[in-house]
């Protein structure tokens, strides 16, 4: 049977939102998350995988990977993606709603990144099954680690998948937001050392040179902030010295670049590489520089399939997409990264890592619909 719904069962929606929320599965813990999921997935037909991505980054349980045959497997299938852990406890929490928008009581984290996709998955399924409508394989990709780096997309066992093409509902813009592209992201490390002597008490060894004018020195000789319409940089780590009385002969500085452009990435990084190389040996010391690559951007252009798809799924249920870009990572990178085609796109969580994280009602539903309407969309599609 093929019909067109774009309604869910609103009030059964949130109550599993509020009971996912509850589920307490920070990084390197999800297996609370993990059980949850396979015994609510379990009983609407998916079968499942576990990989071993634990082993090599750390925690309790691997990434899940949860597959349904749907009402026609000759469709090729279709992923939904959404990292299980949160990045802290929800312990404890007691959700409540005001004027329209769900809170924790602020006692903890909401956990709405990424419980709201979770719960919107699992609610579109729901309608599809009950209402009878036709649909290709679903599967879901559910991560583990994701607030640490990605890890657990990074780790995947891309062998377990079987889908090629999805969507990853992680990103702060409210329900219609399509980001089709993901920016660069590079870590850099500084070792800042002063020559001899390296520290010494600041009465008895006065001539001292201080490495933490090295680094703020080497901070005001590196160009930050917004570098151009492509790329952004920081220095937010500045860690060093043990004692009031001690003049610190190291101290450890780490940054971040992001682009969109990878010839820009790199200049930047050497920017600031022989910024502070320079000012560390003006002052008679040297700095040792590292870096390291944390994900790398994705593009998917707007007459690809999976973007027309999206774009034509928000118009049907009554939200103005909003094309856009971004400099934020998420799953998406690290998935296109090993060679799974997705997008992210927009649930509407708000404050998030903090006590404050809210998302409104109509986003958690929207969630829920946008799905449902990509499900049935691609299905038309694909059988065209």
């Amino acid at each position: 049977m093929s019909r067109t719904i774009f309604s869910v069962n609103e009030k059964r929606l949130i109550e599993d939102f509020f009971e996912i929320c509850k589920v307490d599965a920070p990084s390197q813990f999800e297996q609370p998350m993990a059980d949850y999921l396979i015994e609510a997935l379990g009983q609407k037909g998916f079968t499942f995988q576990i990989d071993e991505a634990h082993k090599e980054i750390g925690g309790e349980c691997g990434n899940l990977i949860a597959y349904w045959e749907g009402t026609d497997s000759s469709i090729p299938p279709l992923f939904f993606s959404a990292h299980m852990d949160t990045v802290w406890s929800t312990k404890g929490l007691q959700p409540v709603i005001k004027d329209g928008v769900i809170y924790s009581d602020g006692t903890t984290i909401l956990g709405a990144d990424d419980r709201c996709a979770i719960a919107g998955y699992i609610e579109a399924i729901n309608t599809i099954q009950e209402n009878g409508i036709s649909c290709g394989p679903i599967e879901l990709i559910l991560t583990v680690s994701e607030q640490r780096g990605l890890k657990g997309a990074h780790a995947l066992d891309i062998t377990k998948v079987i889908s090629k093409e999805g969507y990853i509902f992680d990103c702060n813009g409210d329900v219609g937001q399509i980001i089709l592209q993901g920016g660069n992201s590079t870590r850099i490390h500084f070792d800042i050392e002063t020559g001899e002597p390296q520290s010494g008490h600041f009465v008895l060894n006065p001539e001292a040179v201080n490495a933490l004018v090295i680094a703020a020195d080497g901070l005001k000789a590196m160009k930050l902030g917004i570098i151009n319409s492509e790329t952004n940089a920081n220095i937010g780590i500045l860690q060093g010295g043990d004692m009031t009385s001690i003049v610190p002969g190291t101290v450890e500085m780490i940054g971040e670049v992001r682009s969109f452009n990878r010839t820009d990435l790199s200049e930047q990084l050497k920017h600031m590489k022989e910024a502070v190389e320079q000012v560390a040996k003006s002052h008679g010391g040297n700095a040792k520089v590292s870096i390291d690559d944390r994900y790398v951007g994705f593009k998917i252009e707007e007459d690809d399939f999976i973007a027309k798809t999206a774009i034509t799924s928000a118009v049907q249920i009554g939200v103005v997409p909003d094309i856009t870009r971004t400099l934020g990572g998420a799953d998406t990178n690290a998935l296109n990264e090993i060679g799974l085609k997705c997008i992210t796109l927009g649930n509407g969580f708000r404050q998030i890592h903090t006590f404050q994280e809210n998302v409104s009602v109509s986003n958690v539903v929207n969630t829920a619909r946008l799905t449902l309407a990509i499900i049935q969309n691609w299905y038309e599609s694909q059988k065209k």
